[in-house]
């Protein structure tokens, strides 16, 4: 091959390269968000209505880099605690809102 063939296999190569990389970060990055909305499994250890805040011994929070434990969390609607009770199992997504942790969607373990 002469130096112009070579030059321009590699500047191919390195264009294929290129196009493919900002394509594969793309799909990456679209499967990211079904992973990062997944369900948390815990347990309600206690409603406080009044505060809007319920405490729920609970799983890792992969979302939010914790490991599992028990804490209490305040819902970003009221009406979600009407849902549940003490001892109640169930799957639960926490976010942080406005600075503070908060239960963003809850349902009851089957």
């Amino acid at each position: 091959m002469s130096k112009t063939h070579h030059y321009l296999a590699a500047a191919l190569i390195g264009l294929s390269a290129t196009v493919q990389g900002p394509a594969a970060h793309a799909q990456q990055a679209a499967s990211a968000p079904a992973a990062d909305t997944a369900l948390t499994g815990g347990e309600i250890k206690k409603v406080d209505k009044e505060a809007g805040k319920v405490t729920i011994q609970h799983g890792e929070l992969r979302n939010l880099g914790m490991p599992a434990m028990t804490m209490v969390f305040r819902v970003r609607d009221r009406a979600m605690l009407d849902k549940v009770r003490q001892g109640d199992k169930v799957r639960f997504r926490a976010e942080r809102v406005d600075g503070a942790l908060a239960v963003t969607a809850i349902e009851k373990a089957e």
